[in-house]
């Protein structure tokens, strides 16, 4: 039975308003040792429209010697992120993230709500898993076919 990106994204995911502080964000990010934030509508808090990640501060502010607590996260945001659905395939997933250079993937339910976020590291552990189950499978037929020929 295929896997599905639900089974795979975390569901507890660091999220800001677009208003919120790029200092603040990063400030955020460390506390809960993630890479990126979701930004949500200012309303509909669930509603997802833009990520910003730490790469995005580094470059956008940093690196430009900007002062972090003048711009917001919506400054800086990617807008427009590549959503995925809760009952999306993991491997359509992984070739979501692939067609768009992505390293995370924000995740939605049916109504457009943000329902959690896959990143690369677990779709990496996922297939580690798997590879390494089919490795267990090939020595345990092999070791069979070496018994039963003695």
């Amino acid at each position: 039975m295929p896997m599905r990106l639900q089974d795979l994204a975390n569901t507890i995911v660091a999220v800001v308003e677009p208003e919120t502080s790029a200092l603040v964000a990063a400030q955020l990010m460390r506390r809960h040792h993630v890479g990126a934030l979701v930004v949500v509508d200012a309303l509909e808090k669930t509603r997802p429209v833009g990520i910003i990640t730490d790469r995005d501060l580094v470059l956008a502010l940093m690196a430009e010697g900007l002062d972090p607590a003048i711009f917001t996260a919506g400054d800086i945001m990617s807008v427009e992120p590549v959503l995925a659905t809760t009952d999306m395939d993991v491997m359509d997933g992984i070739e979501l993230m692939r067609a768009n250079g992505l390293r995370r993937l924000v995740v939605v339910d049916d109504d457009g709500r943000l329902a959690g976020i896959a990143t690369m590291e677990d779709l990496l552990e996922l297939l580690a898993n798997e590879l390494s189950a089919l490795t267990v499978a090939l020595r345990g037929a092999r070791d069979r076919e070496f018994a039963q020929r003695r």
